[in-house]
Parts: structure tokens; sequence; C-alpha cells
């Protein structure tokens, strides 16, 4: 063969190996930032200049080389959001990862297997509600142009998000008055729903919540609304929507019209026309819309659950049309079903039903519109018989008739295009029940956090069924690292392919996945941030993974994965009244806690007291605590009266070491029940925080030493509230008090 000729072929075939691996290259540069969004100037975190971080895009085949430059004083990391990739490129600090360290520079480089609507986000702390997220945009291989749009849905808060965080473990109500959803005592007599009030904190539930956070703002591509001119009347375009927000579900109505969902988390399914759907956090849908004709514009709302705000994206140029506007949710009559649902100890009852695939939000009887409901999941000859269900049925068949023409998209009417039936090898099935306190803010799986727990061996090739129930009052997107799974459903073989599952409120589903990975940790868990940050997951790992070259120190590493769980968050009260001071500061963990507590008064008469615990929570509910500690006080007055149990008082002296019991009673009584080390015995009763307003509440203590005290306070601001109340020793007082 001529030599020309070998060149030629050599070079030729080199030229299709480059091709065939063609290398995309990105550089990201991470910089702490500032933002002014609503009139106030906050912290933020920006990509390249921007949030949210700029859209990549690459084609099905390219290989990735995208290089994070950490301008910032303190670590960071970077997750590919949904991308099948090398366990080690995943982007999770210390479990698959290293950690993008100050002023470094981390380069990730891994194949694209796939296409479709991905996102990218840190998996450091907090960073992602501060804006550390984009778009990911995998082309598919010679596809047919299609004009499209990304749509990258977030909330924001001006507060630290670490604020944010300890607020909801101090049981903060500030979130809910800001939405105006306290569903206080007031508001119930006003509505005719008093028992349902009463009997809801009777069952020791908390008020109605379908969102933890108050956000300022909701953005589509970092903009309140944005509008897309460029395409042509009667164009049919491919919407890519993400929701990258920290814990907001959107939903999505379009003014012109239906929508056609052809792929969610990436994954493409048979079109499915829909008049809206849900979006849970982290996950991704794309849908078919027409845009409008000449001299108008199409409105695609994703408006948040809790109907506090919206975004929008404008499609097309002219004289605005709307979407119709959803309307604030009727909490109490969600509040009646949850009654309805759960027993004095925190327990569900048993429904009699086939809940699963989002076929019947057990919530949407909060919902004004109540539009598609499908009452298909009701199985069975309780299915009528079950507390609640009736009345739920028959508010649903009205709703239904008014609304019959509306379809709103759940799993159950996904389609896979192809076969997703796993290889022909046994199943090993897993049972996750997804467990928490509204209360603590505690969120776990099978009342277990992830440090609380050992990782889930599994084997390279072996299938995996996973059934997950929601025994909690929350919505949670389960998210899988580095696989996709089959969302079994009414199309068996077809069923979809996703890597999130929104599991709501009582439902029970069921996804498989095969362990195609060969090696490393896979994480697992809930992605609204901030029940992922206290423990709400699992991680999978296989057996016989060579060590992590990135995480040499294997132990260390994962120890620092397990420590963000286990925080302890500070929080305090402080009265300053005319007759004297008293307050609280507690520091508080999952499971332990570490509190003390005083009442100064500003003469000798009223003299002074102090306890001091250290307590741990022993049960799943977390009602019941035991704990140690101290108390000393004096009155400048002689004991002349005995306790209740017969045992001659000790007010006026006291210096004690203590053991005690706490548990919490229905209505939030908290029962105190001590022993000093003298044999002293007290009994004390304690309801916190009445809601009698929205901002006013009332509070009252009373135990066997015949001390009491009964209170109000005005709630004005975050921290700040005014107070009165009367107590035993140091009789009537007023003044301010200080809420961290």
């Amino acid at each position: 063969m001529p030599m020309q000729k070998l060149i030629f072929i050599c070079l030729l075939l080199f030229s299709m190996v480059i091709q065939a691996q063609k290398i995309k290259e990105y550089d990201l540069y991470v910089t702490d930032t500032v933002v002014n969004y609503t009139g106030k100037t906050v912290s933020a975190i920006a990509i390249n200049g921007m949030l949210p971080g700029p859209e990549l895009h690459f084609t099905e085949g390219d290989t990735a080389v995208i290089r994070v430059h950490n301008m910032m004083h303190h670590e960071t990391s970077v997750h590919w959001h949904g991308l099948l990739l090398p366990n080690e490129q995943d982007g999770v600090p210390y479990l698959t990862t290293a950690s993008i360290k100050p002023m470094s520079v981390h380069t990730f480089k891994f194949p694209l297997k796939q296409s479709g609507t991905y996102w990218y986000h840190s998996h450091t702390m907090l960073q992602e509600q501060s804006g550390m997220y984009g778009a990911f945009i995998i082309h598919k291989k010679d596809e047919t142009k299609m004009p499209e749009y990304t749509m990258l849905l977030s909330d924001w808060t001006d507060m630290n998000p670490h604020q944010v965080e300890r607020m909801l473990h101090k049981e903060n109500d500030w979130f809910s008055i800001k939405k105006g959803a306290t569903q206080n005592y007031g508001q119930a007599i006003k509505e005719g729903k008093f028992g349902t009030k009463f009997t809801n904190e009777w069952k020791r539930m908390r008020a109605m919540d379908v969102s933890d956070v108050y956000y300022e703002r909701f953005f589509a591509n970092g903009k309140s609304e944005v509008q897309a001119t460029d395409f042509k009347p009667g164009d049919k375009i491919r919407v890519r929507i993400i929701n990258g927000s920290s814990s907001t579900y959107f939903w999505v109505n379009y003014a012109g019209g239906k929508m056609d969902v052809v792929a969610s988390d990436g994954a493409e399914v048979v079109p499915v026309s829909v008049d809206r759907f849900i979006v849970g956090t982290s996950e991704t849908y794309d849908v078919i819309v027409t845009i409008p004709p000449k001299g108008i514009a199409y409105e695609l709302v994703a408006t948040s659950e809790d109907r506090t705000g919206h975004t929008s994206l404008w499609l097309g140029n002219g004289i605005k049309q709307l979407a119709n506007p959803l309307q604030r949710l009727n909490y109490f009559e969600g509040m009646q079903m949850m009654n309805d649902m759960m027993t004095v100890g925190g327990n569900m009852k048993d429904m009699g039903m086939n809940m699963s695939l989002q076929q019947m939000d057990m919530n949407a009887v909060m919902y004004p519109e109540i539009s598609g409901m499908q009452m298909t999941g009701m199985q069975g000859p309780d299915a009528t018989n079950a507390n609640g269900m009736e009345n739920m049925k028959e508010h649903d068949h009205h709703a239904m008739e008014e609304n019959k023409d509306i379809v709103t998209l759940n799993y159950n009417m996904l389609k896979s295009p192809v076969k997703t039936i796993l290889s022909d090898r046994p199943y090993r099935t897993l049972h996750f029940t997804l467990t928490g306190n509204m209360n603590r803010y505690v969120w776990t799986v099978d009342n277990k956090t992830i440090s609380e727990t050992d990782k889930i061996l599994i084997k390279a090739g072996e299938n995996i069924r996973i059934i997950i129930t929601n025994n909690s009052m929350m919505r949670h997107p389960m998210h899988l690292h580095g696989h996709f799974f089959r969302v079994v459903n009414q199309y068996g073989e077809y069923s979809p392919l996703k890597s999130v599952l929104d599991i709501m409120p009582m439902e029970t589903d069921t996804i498989e996945f095969n362990a195609s990975e060969k090696y490393g940790d896979w994480f697992f868990h809930c992605h609204i941030l901030y029940h992922m940050m206290s423990g709400m997951g699992r991680i999978f790992t296989y057996e016989d993974s060579p060590p992590n070259p990135q995480l040499p120190d294997a132990e260390a590493s994962l120890k620092k994965v397990y420590a963000d769980d286990k925080r302890y968050y500070f929080s305090a009260d402080i009265g300053l009244e005319s007759n004297g001071s008293d307050g609280e500061l507690r520091l508080e963990n999952t499971r332990n806690f570490i509190d003390a507590e005083w009442r100064v008064g500003y003469n000798s008469e009223s003299g002074y007291e102090t306890e001091a615990h250290i307590g741990r929570f022993l049960d799943n509910k977390q009602f019941f605590a035991v704990y140690t500690g101290w108390d000393f006080r004096y009155h400048n007055e002689m004991d002349k009266q005995r306790n209740l149990f017969g045992q001659r008082s000790t007010q006026a002296k006291r210096a004690v070491a203590c053991l005690g019991i706490i548990y919490v009673l229905p209505w939030f009584v908290e029962t105190d029940l001590r022993v000093d080390h003298k044999g002293n015995v007290r009994l004390q009763f304690t309801r916190q925080d009445i809601p009698v307003t929205s901002r006013l509440r009332l509070w009252g203590s009373w135990n066997t030493d015949f001390e009491y005290s009964v209170g109000s306070r005005y709630i004005l601001t975050r921290y700040w509230s005014l107070s009165a109340h009367y107590d035993s020793d140091m009789g009537m007082g007023g003044g301010i008090a200080f809420t961290y």
C-alpha cells in the first residue's frame, strides 16, 4: 500500500476517533457576591458572575471537561444531578469526590452516556440556597433541531440559609406568620373550625404546612419573570423545566392550553397531554407547547405549592394572556383530613387504600380549584369506610364535576417509549419508611438519620427493588445518585425511568434499579435541602469497591458526611419585664439537648431561680425524653407549705441535683416529672405558644410545689415580642422579649 494512502487512512481513523470522543470544556469560576432582589443587599454565590450559573450544553457522546475554580475562602463542591458517571466524578464532598478547597481548581472529566435535561448544584452545606446551581443540557446526536427554551426554577430568601435552618429546628413560627398560614384559634373560630383545630393539637400535630420556608421571591432563570420573543407564532417548542429550588414545589400551568409532557428527569416518555403538573424539588420535565399567534404572549407560570408567589415565562410577543391564578390554600380542610387519618399517638391509620404514584393527593382537599383528582387509587371493601374518606370523596366529586375536563399529571400516566424491564435476575427488596418530626424538625428514614445507620451493601449487577412508604406529613422528593430507577406503574415493562421520586403523605411507591455502576458509594436522599441536612437519606455502597483515590482517608471523610446531621443548633428566649427577667438558652441536635433557664427578680423577695439540664429524646416521635441537671434558687421568705406530695417545700432556698423525664401529652402539654438528690419530687405541666391570633400567643405553667405562671406575647418581628405575665413568686410584669 502506498505510504501516502496509509497516512491518509491513519489520519482518517484518528479523526474519527477524535470526533467520536469529542471533548467539550467549560471553566466555572465560583465567587462570593452580593445581590439585591428586594431592596436589601445580601450575600450570595455566583458562578461566572451569574445567578444561576451558566447553562452548560453538550451532545450525547461528548466527554465533558469542567474545571471548577473556587475563588471563595471556604470549600465548595459541584454535583451533576441525574448524570450517569464514574463514582469519583459525582461531586458529593467526602463521599465520592474531594471537596474543592478555597482558592483551588478541581477538574471533572466524564463521558456523557445519555441525553436530556439535567442540572448541577453545590452539595456543600446550604450553598445551593445561595445561588450555586445551573442547567446541564445534553442534546441527542443527529437529532432534528427543535426550538427550545430552558426554564430553571428556584426560590430565594434574603435570610442567611444557616439562620433559616436554625429557625426550622427552633420550631419558630415566623415563616407561617409571613405566609399568613398560622391556622390560629381566632381564625378557626371565625371559620367555624374550632373543633378541627382543637382535635389537631389534641393529636399533637402542628399546623398544616406544605412548605417549610417563607421565600421573598421565586425565579425563572434568576428573574421573577422572563420573556422569550424569538419564536415564531404557531411554533411548537420544547421547554426544559428544571426545579432547582432548595425546598419549593411548583405547579405549572400554561395560558395557551394543554402541555405535552415528553420527558422527566432527562428520560423520554410517551407524550401525554395535561393541563397542569407539579414539579417536585430537583425534578425536571420537558414539555411541548405552542407559541401564540402574532400580537399575543402566553404565560407559562410556575406557582409555589404554598401559593405565596410565582414566576412566569412569557412566550410570544404582544398582549399578555395570563394563566388562571391559583387560589390560597384551605388549610383547615387539610387539617380535618389529617385529624381523620392520625391517631393520638401520632401514627397513621390504616385507610384500606392502595395509594401510589400521586394518583390521590390527600392534601388536595386544601386546593380550592381541585381539578383532575383521580380516585382510582381507592380499592378494597374498606375504602369507603375509613374515617374521613366519604367526606373527601364527596368533596372531590363536586370538584371533579366542575373541573372534569382539566387533566393533572401523575406518575401513573408516564410511559417509557422503550422497555425498561431489568435483566432476568433475582430482585433484592428493601423497605423504607419516610419518617419525621415537624415539631423538632428531624427528618429520617425508618426513624434514623444517615449518621445513625450503616451503608447499605449492594452487589454489582443485582436488581434492587425499594418499596417506599411516606409516614410523614410532608412530601419528599427522593433522589438516587448515579442511577436511573423504574417507577413501577400501570405500564409494567414500559414503566418510566426517573432519578427523583416525589412521594406524598401516606403514599407507598415501588422503584427498581440495576446496580450497574460497579463500585463506589451512592447517595439516596430527600432533595428538600433542609430535610437532607437533617439526615433524611441512605448511602448505597458496592461490595468490594476499590479505594477512592480522591478520599485517601475514607474513615475521616465519612465522619465529615455524618457530621451534617449531628450538628447542634442554638436558640434563646430572653424576657426583660417590669418585675424581673426570665429566659432560656438551649443547644440541641437530633437526639440530645442542653438547656439553662432562669427567673430573676429585682428585689430579695422575688429572688432568683435557675435550672440547667442535659437530656436525650428516646422515642421515635420524640414525645419522651430523660434528663439530669441541677436547680438553684433563693427567695427571702420562710418555707411555710408542703407540696402536693406532702413533702416540705424548698421554694425559699434550694441547691439540688435532679433526674427527670419529660413527656408531651395531647394538646402539646409538656409533663416534667423529676426527683432531686434529697428525695423531693416535682411534677410540672407546661403549655407553650397557644396561637390565639397570627401574632398573639398564650402560655401557662403549674407544678406540684404550687408554683404557677401564665403569660402572653405579641410577636412584633422575627426577634422581638411584647410580653406580659403573672408569676406566683414574682407577681405581675410586662415588657419585651427577645427570641433567637
